[in-house]
This record gives C-alpha cells, structure tokens and sequence, in this order.
C-alpha cells in the first residue's frame, strides 16, 4: 500500500488549507451560525466562494460537476475541508449531503440525477435521508423499521415518523427507508414540498455544525409515484450499506481536521502560558496530553487512508469501515477532550473554537452507527470467519 499523494492531490489539498484559512475561518463567528446550524444565507455564502475557489463538491464525478476524487484524495481534501467547523459546508462535502449525493451517483436513474443531484452539486440544494425513528421504530437496528409504504395505484402511500433527521428543515428533497407489505425496504426520492410530508419540530442537541439541524419530520399518506423509487423495490438496506460505508470514512476525514485543529490550538497554548515557573507544556501532565493526541492522531489518519485504498481497489470495505468509525470517533475524541483539559478555563468557553469543536464532536460516536454496534457487528464477522476456517 502506496499512501503517498500524487501531485495534483498535493496541491489541492495545499489549495484546500488555503482556502480554509482565508475565506472559512473568518466567518467562523458569524451570527448567522445558530443553534440549528449555519443559516441557509451562509451556506450559500460559504458554497459561493467554494465555487470561486474550484473547490465545490470535489467528491462528486466529473460527469455532474464535481473532481472526481479517489477515496485517498478525498482524505487528504476532506481532513482540511475539517480544520473548520464550516469548512464541509463551504465545499458541500457535509453530512448527510455527501453520502446522499455518493448514494444518487450509485443508485439514481438518469432522470432523478438530473432532477435532484445535478442542483445538488452545484451547491443550490440540499437533501435529507430519512431513516432513523423514535423507538420502537429503527435506529442501530434497522430491521426494527416501521414507516411502511403500500401499493397505490401508480405509485406508494408512505405513512411514519422519522427523528434525528439531519438537515430536513430547508431540504429540497429527501430519501426515504420505509418497509413494504411483505417487510423488505426500499428507499423513496421525494420532493419536501410534497403534501404529507411535515418537519414537525427541530430538535435541540448538543451540535451546530449541519444547516437545517435535526428535525422531526412526519409522512402521512405521502403519495411517491413509481419512477420515484430510488433503486429496486426491495433493496433499501442493500443501499444503504452502499452509501454507509463510504459515508462512516468521511465523517472520520472530516473530524480529523477538528481534531487537528484543537490540538494545534492546545499546542500553541502550552508553548505560551506559564504555571509554576515554565510552560505548560514543560509539565509532563500537559506533554504526555500533547503526545497522545500526536499518537491519536496518525493511528486515526492510517485507518481512513487504509480504508481509503481498499475502497480505492473496488473493495466493499464494511467491515474495515466498521473499524474505522471506532477507531477515530474514539481517538479523534480523545484529542478533543485532553485539548479541553489543556486550556483549562479556556477550554470551556467560547475563548477559542475547542469548545464548540468538542460539543460538536461528540455525537460522532453514535450516529453513523454507535461504537457498541459496529464492535458487536465486527465480532459476528470474526466469529464467523473463524468457524469457516475450522
């Protein structure tokens, strides 16, 4: 395995950190950054000058408008895209538009892509993906699905409630997982405006990161006509391992560009303040912090980029994506919360950026799949190979 970047991954990433330092950063304190996220009027702001730059969606293809970036390529942009909480909003690469728009590259017809991807691309649109439920409906357990979609003339009635749906307020359109009559699941395209279909309420949570928040949104005898099934009928979980997998890696990208971040600030703040006669860092409770995070750091930067290849050779790669979710959700964590340490009163107030990262990070353990699901996916796998072996 062959890690180092090609030229042109070089310079773009080198563009990327730029660009993020110039343009992203600044706006970082912007009061049009809520508590539900980043307002629509920023994001188009932000998605504007990514526009300029020749950075806008670069992991879509070339074919409907984006670079075309190898999963490795996407690492080294994605992780600097990160070093900014607005950073993924600027380059449309932020959840849950980038593994939608990964999914519709898949799995889309011609005529959907050209109906939702394509304005989706180009940074005019977003989307939302609608699966998880309040209990006792999915969510770790998508087999607990209960939104249900029933044969309706041309078409399907869908009739349920989704929560934790990120980025449904202000989407233009959403995907949605519901069960069919004889309990497969498929994924439906659909228009937000439709009638039947309303956000209910936006959730308050511990995160400001995605524009539009969490919201709850409410199906009631929505009506998706039959050229609006994304997919074949029946496949909805097969799909979405398609756009999970991909998805569990850019997310860690993503984070460790946080993750880096805060450890640069901590690292700056230990050289400079004093406590007992020299630098904090000089304490070996405040270095031995900074060599754990350096430590944390590359273990989670191998993981993406060993997954990154596997996926770069055709490979599934769930499994590995599995082990990588927990790897750096974990360690990228774990850098966070030493930085709070590190900063001491600064790191719990909005003085630098560490706060905002650590609250927004946290939740990164459990969507996507919590730690405790992939480790007890993981072990099925191990378990089952080993008896194959026998």
């Amino acid at each position: 395995m062959d890690f180092s970047l090609p030229p042109e991954t070089i310079e773009l990433r080198d563009r990327t950190r730029e660009f993020i330092a110039d343009k992203v950063i600044p706006l970082e304190r912007d009061a049009r950054v809520g508590s539900h996220g980043p307002s629509e009027e920023l994001r188009r702001e932000l998605v504007a000058l990514a526009r300029t730059a020749g950075l806008l969606t670069p992991h879509a293809s070339r074919a409907h408008g984006g670079l075309g970036l190898s999963h490795v390529a996407k690492a080294a942009v994605f992780e600097e895209a990160g070093y900014s909480t607005l950073g993924p909003t600027a380059l449309n690469i932020h959840a849950p538009d980038e593994g939608n728009i990964h999914l519709m590259e898949e799995v889309a017809t011609p005529a959907q892509q050209a109906r939702w991807l394509l304005p989706q691309v180009a940074g005019h649109t977003r989307s939302c993906f609608c699966m998880t439920e309040p209990p006792p409906g999915a969510g770790a357990d998508p087999s607990m699905l209960a939104t249900t979609a029933v044969r309706d003339g041309g078409g399907y009635r869908i009739n349920g409630t989704k929560w934790l749906i990120t980025g449904a307020e202000g989407a233009s359109y959403a995907i949605v997982m519901a069960r069919m009559e004889d309990g497969a699941a498929t994924m439906f395209l659909t228009d937000m405006d439709r009638p039947g279909i309303e956000v209910v309420r936006q959730m308050d949570a511990m995160d400001r990161c995605f524009t539009g928040g969490h919201g709850v949104v409410r199906f009631t005898d929505l009506f998706v006509p039959e050229q609006d099934v994304l997919g074949e009928v029946g496949k909805g979980f097969r799909y979405a391992q398609v756009r999970l997998a991909p998805a569990r890696l850019t997310h860690c990208m993503r984070w460790l560009g946080q993750a880096r971040r805060a450890h640069d600030i901590a690292t700056a703040h230990a050289r400079q303040r004093h406590a007992f006669g020299k630098p904090l860092g000089e304490h070996e409770g405040v270095g031995f912090m900074l060599a754990d995070n350096d430590i944390d750091l590359q273990t989670a930067r191998l993981h993406i980029y060993h997954t990154a290849w596997l996926l770069d050779q055709g490979e599934r790669g769930n499994f590995e994506s599995s082990r990588a979710k927990v790897v750096c959700s974990e360690a990228e964590w774990r850098v966070v919360d030493r930085c709070v340490q590190i900063l001491g009163g600064q790191g719990v107030t909005d003085e630098t950026i560490v706060m905002r990262i650590f609250t927004d990070m946290r939740a990164f353990r459990i969507y996507d799949g919590p730690s405790e699901t992939h480790r007890w996916s993981m072990a099925r796998k191990i378990l089952a190979a080993g008896q194959a072996r026998r």
